[in-house]
């Protein structure tokens, strides 16, 4: 089993942690407010507190974090990433849901790349899954498929393991550059949202047929 450290407070933060303790990790809870850490980790029950800034205990470090955070939160972590698999779960959608706040031909997760440091592995995963539909897990016998990207193969494969013991399907889909499509299919579940489905309760996966 692994250790992990997930970096946030909020409904994903909370549902990623809850699986990975179910799926017998270790599991670290890093928050801005001390308070509010202790709280959700009282909640969960078997989690332990980490300090934020402070070098993370885990071996895979979530960020569950706002995608505008997640530039002070790797530079604040600095050289205490480095040789731990980050995984980046954020969708870096522009206020009018019509695109992205990332420079033109890159994503959320190749930005958190370029500012981790050279010895971090960062892999996309989890963006495409909302934080209620994660935490009920597989619905109608049918497995949710977690669509991951990353450039360092044993960093995936460490994160494929991870998603499996969650009770998920990992769907790998390719190098890093691979999470410009993740993201937009992030932006897709938000387009049938407000123009389509007008709720929540829904994933995306892969039927493979025959």
């Amino acid at each position: 089993m692994s250790s992990i450290s997930v970096v946030g407070l909020g409904n994903m933060a909370g549902a990623l942690a809850a699986r990975a303790l179910a799926g017998g990790h270790a599991v670290e809870i890093i928050g801005r407010d001390p308070a509010k850490a202790k709280e959700l980790a009282a909640t969960l029950g078997g989690a332990t507190v980490g300090t934020a800034g402070a070098a993370p205990a885990g071996d895979i470090v979530i960020l569950a974090v706002p995608y505008a955070a997640t530039a002070a939160v790797v530079s604040e972590y600095g050289d205490a990433l480095h040789g731990k698999v980050v995984i980046d779960i954020t969708n870096p959608v522009a206020p009018d849901l019509q695109g992205f706040v990332t420079p033109d031909g890159s994503s959320g997760a190749q930005e958190i790349a370029k500012a981790a440091p050279a010895g971090a592995h960062v892999v996309k995963a989890f963006n495409t899954l909302f934080s209620h539909v994660l935490a009920a897990g597989p619905a109608e016998g049918r497995p949710l498929d977690v669509f991951i990207a990353g450039d360092d193969a044993q960093a995936k494969a460490h994160v494929s393991a991870f998603i499996e013991s969650l009770g998920l399907r990992p769907m790998d889909t390719g190098g890093l550059p691979m999470a410009r499509a993740l993201e937009n299919v992030g932006l897709l579940e938000l387009g049938l949202i407000t123009h389509s489905l007008k709720h929540t309760d829904f994933s995306l996966g892969i039927t493979v047929l025959g």
